[in-house]
């Protein structure tokens, strides 16, 4: 896979203006965009599409948690935007999971149905608060082998866990991580980060970065830093 498919940026923006400004910036460097609800509830889906139109893959961060014939209606949904990855959350169950997964199978079959496994913002202390005594890790492999019984094509997860998680899942499971940052920057929310290019050789298939990108003075050499990792084989 090519590198600058590895890399995607997290449109964590307010408004379409401002995420269409940041995507018309970087040209040619980024072809993969996260839209998550921020973005998708200010400016609705006519982003998405416009998007794909122009030849963008784009990563759509539902985190659904629902009822299964609610998730997958909107899997559904997420297939006729022309999206290539949507997300569930693995704390719905295998029911949920399977159902995401067989709405994309069935009418879809390029989406990628991603299960996220604990928020790159959670620790030991915010599972154990509620009710969750197994540290962040070992949820993460546990909603991981759960994702794969249910036949989800990867997980979310952070960095940290990126080398684990390819052991269990193998050379062809997606592990895309959030909480990526360049060497020296702040960490922000993120109480497990990692840099790209060490998520990137621990085995994640794609690095989804933020403000490292989108909040720099020159996001285009920002970019160019982020991309400057190994090649996963």
């Amino acid at each position: 896979m090519e590198q600058t498919g590895r890399v995607i940026v997290a449109l964590d923006f307010d408004s379409r203006r401002a995420a269409e400004e940041l995507v018309e910036r970087l040209g040619d460097e980024c072809r993969f965009y996260k839209i998550g609800l921020e973005l998708l509830t200010a400016a609705g889906p006519a982003l998405v599409e416009k998007l794909v139109h122009d030849g963008k893959d784009v990563f759509l961060d539902l985190k659904l948690f629902e009822i299964p014939n609610s998730v997958a209606a909107a899997v559904r949904a997420a297939g006729r935007l022309g999206v290539s990855m949507v997300t569930v959350h693995g704390m719905g169950g295998a029911d949920i999971m399977a159902a995401a997964v067989q709405a994309a199978a069935r009418d879809f079959p390029r989406l990628r149905v991603l299960a996220l496994t604990v928020v790159t913002s959670m620790t030991g202390s915010d599972l154990a608060d509620i009710g969750i005594g197994a540290a962040p890790e070992e949820q993460v492999l546990r909603l991981a082998r759960l994702a794969q019984r249910a036949g989800c094509h990867g997980v979310i997860a952070s960095p940290q866990e990126a080398a684990p998680l390819r052991r269990l899942l193998g050379p062809g499971g997606l592990v895309v991580t959030p909480g990526v940052t360049l060497p020296g920057e702040s960490p922000g929310e993120h109480a497990r980060p990692g840099t790209p290019q060490a998520a990137l050789a621990a085995g994640a298939s794609h690095v989804v970065v933020g403000r490292s990108v989108t909040r720099a003075a020159d996001p285009v050499a920002a970019m160019r830093l982020v991309s400057a990792g190994p090649v996963h084989p």
